[in-house]
């Protein structure tokens, strides 16, 4: 391995999502790759996408993105459904280092799930208008897909509310479509949905495999990491580095709420700062 091997091997992994949800990708990407340094970038002052235009979505998931490339990130993991939706396409185009998806991988594994070819999605409403799952499932034979929109999930999450009657009132309400479809798999298309799965999970059944999109977009990037040969394998301390273009405190506090004590060293940054602004990562 020659010298620029080495320095690719030792770059973090850039993770971007709109804001908290995409941290359920970080913690599913470090349990698979514990040796490996990362950098999330959460949207928040301009979160949530979900009700958002797709070229408004492009706009600022590019805006982000293109921040953590100029960090020097070795991957990228868009850990937001709706910002998939929008701008996958463009950023592999766009950057030279892999750029893996939170669709693509559950698509891939709700078929191989399923047992009655009945599959439902969901998400939020602007992944509901791009027919992303659509299409991502469109060549698989057998299979129906019934999509539900739940955006005030994401509002629930990002206020740190993950039980209680109202809750599960709307939960029941935005999941009937779910059940009268008889659908025996359900993709939580949405990165804070997992937050959610026990909810989802109570209220559907035992009988509904829940797909997260967030451990199939973890999966698949253990597997490019290892198929590009950039995967850290020996034990190390790695880093832990979280942004947000909000409010640091707010999303330390949250994150670490949802997230039992995951979230740490959370600063504050612009998408049109020079990288980490003055703040380096240190690598153990």
């Amino acid at each position: 391995m020659d010298l620029a091997e080495d320095e690719s091997v030792d770059a973090p992994i850039g993770i971007f999502d709109s804001g908290f949800g995409g941290l359920t990708v970080a913690r599913a990407a470090v349990d698979l790759m514990p040796n490996e340094d990362i950098v999330y970038l959460g949207d928040t002052d301009r979160a949530p996408y979900g009700e958002k235009t797709i070229a408004q979505v492009r706009e600022y998931a590019l805006q982000c993105l293109d921040r953590l490339v100029a960090h020097g990130v070795k991957a990228l993991l868009i850990a937001c459904n709706t910002a998939s939706s929008a701008v996958l396409r463009d950023a592999r185009e766009r950057y030279e280092v892999p750029v893996i998806d939170v669709i693509t991988p559950a698509a891939r594994r709700a078929p191989l799930a399923t047992r009655n070819g009945r599959i439902g999605v969901i998400c939020t409403e602007a992944t509901a208008r791009s027919r992303s799952y659509d299409d991502a499932l469109a060549a698989v034979p057998g299979i129906t897909l019934t999509t539900q929109a739940c955006p005030r999930f994401v509002d629930f999450v990002e206020n740190g509310v993950t039980s209680g009657p109202e809750l599960e009132q709307v939960a029941r309400e935005y999941l009937a479509p779910i059940q009268e479809a008889g659908c025996d798999t359900l993709i939580l298309g949405c990165t804070h949905y997992p937050l959610l799965a026990g909810l989802v999970s109570y209220v559907l059944g035992d009988g509904v495999t829940l797909i997260s999109s967030s451990e199939e977009c973890a999966r698949a990037s253990y597997s490019t990491l290892r198929r590009e040969g950039i995967l850290h394998t020996e034990a190390r301390e790695p880093s832990r580095y979280f942004l947000t273009t909000g409010n640091a405190e707010r999303f330390e506090r949250l994150g670490r709420r949802l997230m039992e004590g995951f979230v740490h060293d959370v600063h504050s940054v612009g998408v049109a700062e020079s990288p980490l602004g003055d703040h380096a990562v240190v690598r153990g």
